[in-house]
């Protein structure tokens, strides 16, 4: 069982996201996915069409992560749909596509304060949804959190005080600035979300959305043509749990297997718009 005890990757180092980045096997993970996504942007179809290679990204990311949070539609579903307010999982399948449409907005807001385009993004995500006493603000004591992801039994939930501190931990790493790779730090954000589980809902979506703010922002992925969570859809929510586990434990070798899980991720998601370019060129898309 991972424990929540596991150490805020704020201490020990002035720049504990690069330790994170010089971890077996992660050099080698970031090549692959370095290499992976310079195909993408490299293919023809890119030079001209991009937009719509980032629109079908958006919605094949948003309709994977949605499935993770137990709404698993079809593709043609989300495009056939106008309305996501029926009942429990199209609110789940609406929420996700808004915070893939919101995530490209906040790059701004994350790199100033990203405690506050986290707020923004679980506004945007449960707005409407859940009680508006619990939107857009992380969890206070005695709430109950609904994320069916990430059980307790498995990741032990970290109380408000040691949320609020571990968030305002990693905001100070982000907004000083790292070494560390892309993917590392995306996959830093991703995990610490998750394990924390900040709010009263939807922290899955929200931790997703915040990892393809890093991707976009970092230069890695600037278009955001690379849904990392289709990998993780692909994947499989076992295994996504297995990993988060690694990165919950605070061990080196479990840190190491998330963030080769989280590069893994982005590279099927990066096949997945390679796909997309080849349909675009053939004119079956």
């Amino acid at each position: 069982m991972a424990s929540n005890a596991a150490p805020s990757p704020a201490h020990g180092h002035a720049d504990p996201l690069a330790v994170l980045g010089d971890l077996p096997g992660v050099p080698e993970a970031v090549a692959s996915v370095r290499k992976a996504v310079d195909g993408v942007y490299g293919h023809r179809v890119m030079r001209r069409r991009s937009d719509e290679v980032a629109s079908e990204a958006a919605l094949r990311g948003a309709r994977a992560s949605a499935a993770l949070a137990d709404a698993d539609w079809p593709l043609e579903e989300l495009r056939r749909r106008s309305d996501f307010s029926a009942d429990a999982e199209a609110r789940t399948v609406g929420a996700a596509l808004r915070l893939t449409a919101e995530a490209g907005q906040l790059l701004g807001i994350w790199r100033q304060s990203p405690v506050q385009a986290l707020a923004r993004l679980h506004l945007v995500a449960a707005g409407g949804v859940a009680d508006d006493a619990t939107v857009g603000r992380p969890r206070l004591s005695g709430e109950a959190v609904d994320e069916p992801l990430v059980p307790v039994s498995e990741i032990p939930l970290p109380d408000p005080i040691e949320v609020n501190a571990r968030l305002e931990g990693l905001a100070d790493l982000l907004r000083a600035g790292t070494r560390a790779p892309a993917l590392v730090v995306a996959a830093a954000v991703h995990g610490e979300l998750l394990c924390l589980r900040p709010f009263g809902s939807f922290n899955g979506p929200v931790a997703r959305a915040a990892e393809r703010i890093v991707l976009v922002g970092s230069g890695l992925d600037p278009k955001s043509v690379c849904p990392a969570e289709v990998g993780y859809a692909e994947l499989g929510r076992s295994g996504y749990l297995a990993a988060l586990e690694g990165y919950a434990s605070g061990t080196p070798e479990g840190m190491a297997v998330w963030i080769a899980h989280c590069g893994k991720a982005l590279e099927l998601g990066v096949r997945e718009s390679v796909a997309v370019c080849e349909a675009l060129q053939r004119g079956a898309a």
